[in-house]
Protein backbone atom coordinates (compact mmCIF):
# COMPACT_ATOMS: atom_id res chain seq x y z
CA UNK A 1 0.00 0.00 0.00
CA UNK A 2 1.23 3.37 -0.33
CA UNK A 3 0.09 6.81 0.58
CA UNK A 4 -0.88 10.48 -0.61
CA UNK A 5 -2.17 13.49 -0.88
CA UNK A 6 -4.17 15.61 -2.95
CA UNK A 7 -4.96 19.22 -3.18
CA UNK A 8 -8.20 20.58 -3.93
CA UNK A 9 -9.53 24.24 -2.98
CA UNK A 10 -12.68 23.93 -1.11
CA UNK A 11 -14.35 26.54 -3.21
CA UNK A 12 -13.82 24.16 -6.01
CA UNK A 13 -14.83 20.85 -4.52
CA UNK A 14 -14.74 20.72 -0.88
CA UNK A 15 -14.18 17.52 1.28
CA UNK A 16 -18.00 17.94 2.24
CA UNK A 17 -18.98 17.79 -1.78
CA UNK A 18 -16.73 14.69 -2.14
CA UNK A 19 -18.60 12.86 1.40
CA UNK A 20 -21.85 13.87 -0.47
CA UNK A 21 -20.95 12.02 -3.22
CA UNK A 22 -19.42 9.19 -2.32
CA UNK A 23 -16.80 8.84 -4.61
CA UNK A 24 -15.32 10.98 -7.85
CA UNK A 25 -12.78 10.50 -10.29
CA UNK A 26 -9.78 12.91 -9.82
CA UNK A 27 -9.72 14.78 -13.01
CA UNK A 28 -8.27 18.16 -13.92
CA UNK A 29 -4.77 17.85 -13.50
CA UNK A 30 -2.24 19.14 -15.54
CA UNK A 31 0.88 18.71 -14.43
CA UNK A 32 3.59 15.69 -15.37
CA UNK A 33 4.67 15.30 -11.98
CA UNK A 34 1.43 14.98 -10.39
CA UNK A 35 0.41 12.82 -13.57
CA UNK A 36 2.76 10.69 -12.92
CA UNK A 37 1.64 10.23 -9.12
CA UNK A 38 -1.87 9.52 -10.34
CA UNK A 39 -0.98 6.61 -12.54
CA UNK A 40 1.41 5.17 -9.81
CA UNK A 41 -1.75 5.18 -7.46
CA UNK A 42 -3.35 1.87 -6.83
CA UNK A 43 -6.37 0.82 -5.31
CA UNK A 44 -6.84 -0.02 -1.33
CA UNK A 45 -3.33 3.30 -1.63
CA UNK A 46 -4.91 5.71 1.26
CA UNK A 47 -5.26 9.64 0.67
CA UNK A 48 -4.73 12.54 2.54
CA UNK A 49 -7.35 15.19 1.07
CA UNK A 50 -5.62 18.81 2.02
CA UNK A 51 -8.02 21.97 1.28
CA UNK A 52 -5.82 24.54 -0.82
CA UNK A 53 -6.05 28.04 -1.07
CA UNK A 54 -8.77 28.61 1.34
CA UNK A 55 -8.62 27.14 4.76
CA UNK A 56 -5.23 25.42 4.14
CA UNK A 57 -5.43 21.92 6.33
CA UNK A 58 -5.98 18.14 5.65
CA UNK A 59 -9.08 17.35 6.71
CA UNK A 60 -10.08 13.95 5.51
CA UNK A 61 -8.67 10.91 4.44
CA UNK A 62 -9.77 9.23 1.00
CA UNK A 63 -8.76 5.70 -0.50
CA UNK A 64 -8.19 4.66 -4.13
CA UNK A 65 -10.96 2.54 -5.85
CA UNK A 66 -9.73 2.60 -9.40
CA UNK A 67 -6.04 2.62 -10.76
CA UNK A 68 -5.45 5.50 -13.50
CA UNK A 69 -7.64 5.87 -16.44
CA UNK A 70 -7.12 8.29 -19.24
CA UNK A 71 -8.68 12.54 -17.83
CA UNK A 72 -12.41 12.57 -20.22
CA UNK A 73 -11.80 16.21 -18.87
CA UNK A 74 -8.72 16.27 -21.29
CA UNK A 75 -9.09 17.96 -24.92
CA UNK A 76 -5.93 16.93 -25.78
CA UNK A 77 -2.72 15.59 -24.37
CA UNK A 78 -1.73 12.27 -22.33
CA UNK A 79 -3.72 12.81 -19.26
CA UNK A 80 -4.61 10.52 -16.22
CA UNK A 81 -7.16 10.40 -13.80
CA UNK A 82 -8.09 8.19 -10.89
CA UNK A 83 -11.26 7.44 -8.69
CA UNK A 84 -11.00 8.01 -4.85
CA UNK A 85 -14.07 7.62 -2.19
CA UNK A 86 -13.93 8.82 1.05
CA UNK A 87 -13.32 7.09 4.33
CA UNK A 88 -13.61 9.63 6.87
CA UNK A 89 -12.64 12.99 8.30
CA UNK A 90 -10.36 14.05 10.67
CA UNK A 91 -11.32 14.37 13.77
CA UNK A 92 -9.68 18.03 13.78
CA UNK A 93 -8.44 19.36 10.75
CA UNK A 94 -4.51 19.46 10.44
CA UNK A 95 -3.40 22.84 9.26
CA UNK A 96 -0.83 23.81 7.19
CA UNK A 97 1.09 25.66 9.99
CA UNK A 98 0.54 22.64 12.67
CA UNK A 99 2.51 20.65 9.74
CA UNK A 100 5.41 22.74 9.31
CA UNK A 101 5.87 22.89 13.38
CA UNK A 102 6.03 19.17 13.00
CA UNK A 103 10.48 18.46 12.64
CA UNK A 104 9.49 14.72 11.19
CA UNK A 105 7.10 16.16 8.24
CA UNK A 106 9.70 18.59 7.14
CA UNK A 107 10.10 17.19 4.09
CA UNK A 108 6.72 16.45 2.70
CA UNK A 109 5.78 17.46 -0.42
CA UNK A 110 3.56 20.08 0.92
CA UNK A 111 6.36 21.66 1.94
CA UNK A 112 8.73 21.52 -0.35
CA UNK A 113 7.03 21.69 -3.82
CA UNK A 114 3.93 23.50 -2.74
CA UNK A 115 1.59 24.16 -5.71
CA UNK A 116 2.04 20.83 -6.73
CA UNK A 117 -1.39 18.84 -6.58
CA UNK A 118 -0.75 15.08 -6.10
CA UNK A 119 2.23 13.60 -3.84
CA UNK A 120 3.44 10.74 -2.41
CA UNK A 121 3.85 10.70 1.27
CA UNK A 122 5.94 7.92 3.74
CA UNK A 123 3.40 5.59 5.94
CA UNK A 124 5.57 7.28 8.83
CA UNK A 125 4.57 11.16 7.29
CA UNK A 126 0.88 10.15 7.36
CA UNK A 127 0.25 8.45 9.94
CA UNK A 128 2.09 11.85 11.50
CA UNK A 129 -0.51 13.66 10.19
CA UNK A 130 -3.49 11.41 11.05
CA UNK A 131 -1.61 11.31 14.75
CA UNK A 132 -1.47 15.27 15.04
CA UNK A 133 -5.33 15.21 14.04
CA UNK A 134 -6.67 13.62 17.21
CA UNK A 135 -4.79 16.22 19.51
Amino acid sequence: MNYWLVKQEPTAYAWEDFVKDGKTAWTGVRNFQARNHLRAMAPGDHVLYYHSVTGKCVVGIAEVVRSAYPDSTASEGDWSCVDLKPVGALRHPVSLEEIKAEPSLAEIGLLRQSRLSVMPLTKAAFEKIVQISKK
